[in-house]
């Protein structure tokens, strides 16, 4: 439901496009991993996903799972709440290791959390804490990286600026983006497999923000 939802809504209020690496595929079992940067990119990138047939797993923030009806609907799907700072948090890693090893694709947002900016310009991800490193660890699961960019567009900056963005993005109609990379396998170990699953993400979001001509597609 949450995907074909998000696939419904998205168009609504941006003019969503995909690309795909050549050879990439989605296969039963593997972990995507997509930057960070609005509350909108979750719907943007499982509308994406939902195009290309694929529902996932979604961890995020156990506060979702508060908001009336949502949060039943995030339980019946068997959606993963992450409880950060809390004796929970390691449930949801368990959660994710059942899901893999049940077949399941489980999307997970490894920067733990939204930068802090006003602007809606496009930036490098930030850095990724070791959620998704332990998780390559304990399942072995192939990483398909996944960037997004414009979303900012839709929402950002202050609680008052993103309640405005939301309710013109169907005036506005701004360009989103979703790019998703070939898998790869996370050779390395640690901070290091956290790094290079960094680097995966930060080169599909490049991609996908010079779909829609940002400048910061050009950064080092």
């Amino acid at each position: 439901m949450l995907s074909r939802l998000a696939d419904v809504l998205v168009p609504a209020v941006g003019r969503l496009t995909i690309s795909t690496d050549a050879g990439t595929g989605l296969a039963p079992g593997s972990i995507i991993a997509a930057n960070h940067t609005s509350l909108a990119d979750p719907a943007i990138v499982l509308a994406a996903l939902h195009r290309l047939g694929v529902r996932p797993v979604v961890m995020a923030t156990a506060g979702l799972w508060r908001v009336p009806v949502l949060g039943r609907a995030l339980s019946h799907e068997g959606h993963i709440p992450v409880h950060r700072g809390d004796r929970r948090a390691a449930d949801s890693l368990d959660g994710a290791v059942d899901a893999l090893e049940r077949g399941h694709l489980v999307l997970i947002y490894a920067e733990g959390g939204l930068p802090r900016r006003a602007d809606a310009a496009e930036a490098t991800p930030e850095a990724f804490r070791s959620g998704l490193s332990r998780l390559v660890e304990r399942t072995g699961a192939p990483v398909v990286p996944v960037g997004q960019a414009g979303a900012r567009r839709v929402t950002s900056g202050s609680t008052a600026k993103q309640l405005a963005g939301l309710f013109t993005a169907p005036l506005r109609r701004p360009r989103l983006h979703v790019h998703v990379g070939e898998p790869l396998r996370l050779a390395a170990a640690g901070a290091d497999r956290t790094e290079q699953a960094r680097t995966a993400v930060t080169a599909a979001w490049r991609t996908a923000a010079a779909r829609l001509g940002e400048p910061a597609a050009l950064a080092a």
